[in-house]
């Protein structure tokens, strides 16, 4: 991603820690996903045919249901509206769905209708064959007025629309218009996944994600590098009358087009691809929850596009969870020493995304004036019994009043930060206080650490935490380590003289 107008990745995990107050409504063809996998060891002998031995069979939600089900995977609360018949694959359809606490189904059952199904014989990682069974009809006048009445009543329960077009009749002319137009006209955000080939069906939109094949189908120009995709982007962008347009370009990343910005190209964050099956519902449906929490554009896209990365490395149709995307997130955040020292403030939206993906909080705190062994070992006892370890530091204020005039021998931003280099702390907060009490009220850690030269009853926070059922742990002491005698030995020349 360049650098102008590329996204904060502390901005992303707090976008990310809102999706669980989010809630995204699904209209769209609704599908369902079979896999019947085994393993291949003759040829048929009536015809020159692999023989596959089935050894496990599973279900998943395709189309807008898979856009629900990552929905409800990343956090969030979904409302699924489209159509199923009342055959076995609609009966399959609203058991997965019942299975799914986080998704209400608003599906509209029509009988003689077939269900959208896809079952695809798989041998390993080999697909040998897809079986599709479905009615890919634009519904009739009485199915869209029940389709647009559902749509109408969960429509102010949301916070943004997904329009998953699969070109299997659900989003017809009539649909899309009204959809659309009762989005904008309740302020709700409307992200098209397309399929058609003219993209001013779609007029009214506020983002459509199409990948470089649809949208060069769209406009007839290429979309092959960056220069060309945001050309064909802007045409498409004209072409749909919509805010932005975000390209889907498979390796090469996405491409972001709006008005009155520059092209914003982003490299793919995909580390090994088994399988695109679904990812580009992964992707609209992060980028949708993204919008839906108030993010930017670009920070939506930025967020859509990790998600995808981590899709694309899972075999068949599969949805992203909230924690593996913070994880992912993390391990991408290419922190530098600076960003790990943070206000509080922004360490309480940290920690809040933190414990939104699952995350154990610990807390300790500390002058650190000099860093020696001793506290080397106890952060790094302390980080190996929680997943993220916030350390609150004294000011340079504090260390003053408690240790004397003469102190600290480093100031509050160079200890800062050594205690930032350091892998064993997540996060650094300064705090003015004498004791870390204010702090740790705010935070509330999961636990709290404290070297075990003190007992529970001295340690400051300790009451706060036990009281909500937090954890207080003492952690024993390297001996022979002390700031104090450090500083004493340097004074009377006891370390020069050895």
């Amino acid at each position: 991603m360049s650098p102008r107008g590329a996204a904060n990745e502390h901005a992303l995990a707090h976008h990310l820690s809102l999706f669980a107050g989010c809630t995204l409504l699904v209209l769209g063809d609704v599908m369902l996903d079979r896999y019947v996998l085994g393993e291949v060891r003759r040829i048929s002998p009536e015809a020159p045919i692999p023989v596959l031995r089935a050894q496990h069979r599973r279900r998943v939600l395709g189309g807008a249901g898979n856009v629900a089900a990552n929905a409800a995977a990343l956090g969030a609360r979904a409302l699924l509206v489209g159509v199923i018949g009342t055959d076995e694959g609609g009966e399959d359809i609203a058991r997965a769905i019942g299975e799914m606490p986080d998704i209400t189904d608003l599906l509209v059952r029509v009988p003689g209708r077939d269900s959208t199904v896809k079952t695809r014989f798989m041998s390993g990682a080999h697909q040998l064959l897809r079986l599709d069974e479905e009615t890919a009809e634009p519904l009739d006048a009485a199915t869209e007025e029940a389709v647009l009445v559902a749509y109408t009543k969960a429509l102010p329960c949301c916070d943004v629309v997904v329009l998953s077009d699969y070109a299997k009749g659900v989003l017809t002319d009539r649909v899309l218009s009204v959809a659309i137009a009762e989005a904008r006209a309740a302020g709700r955000p409307v992200v098209i996944d397309p399929k058609r080939t003219d993209f001013a069906a779609y007029a009214g939109a506020d983002v459509l994600t199409p990948n470089a094949l649809e949208v060069t189908r769209a406009t007839g120009l290429p979309c092959g590098d960056d220069a060309s995709a945001a050309t064909a982007g802007l045409a498409a962008l004209a072409q749909a009358g919509s805010d932005a347009i975000l390209v889907k370009r498979s390796e090469r990343g996405l491409t972001l087009v709006r008005h009155d910005h520059a092209p914003l190209h982003i490299p793919t964050r995909a580390q090994d691809v088994a399988d695109v099956s679904g990812a580009g519902d992964t992707l609209v449906t992060a980028f949708a929850l993204a919008l839906g929490c108030r993010a930017a554009l670009h920070e939506a896209a930025a967020l859509a596009n990790l998600a995808a990365g981590i899709s694309v490395g899972k075999p068949g149709t599969a949805t992203v969870g909230h924690a593996e995307l913070y994880e992912a997130l993390h391990r991408h955040e290419l922190l530098s020493i600076d960003a790990k020292v943070a206000e509080l403030d922004t360490a309480l939206a940290r920690i809040a995304a933190w414990r939104t993906a699952g995350l154990k909080v610990g807390f300790t705190n500390g002058c650190f004036d000099l860093i020696h062994p001793g506290h080397v070992r106890l952060l790094a006892r302390a980080r190996a019994r929680c997943d993220r370890l916030v350390v609150g530091l004294n000011s340079d204020a504090s260390v003053s009043r408690l240790k004397g005039p003469d102190r600290p021998v480093q100031s509050e931003t160079a200890r800062a930060t050594v205690m930032a280099s350091m892998a064993s702390a997540d996060l650094v907060v300064l705090f003015e206080e004498d004791t870390p009490e204010r702090l740790i009220a705010a935070i509330r850690p999961d636990m709290l650490f404290k070297g075990a030269d003190y007992t529970i009853d001295q340690v400051v926070g300790a009451d706060i935490v036990q009281a909500y059922g937090g954890v207080v742990e003492l952690i024993p002491l390297e001996v022979g380590f002390s700031t104090t005698e450090t500083i004493r030995r340097i004074n009377v020349g006891g370390i020069a003289s050895k």
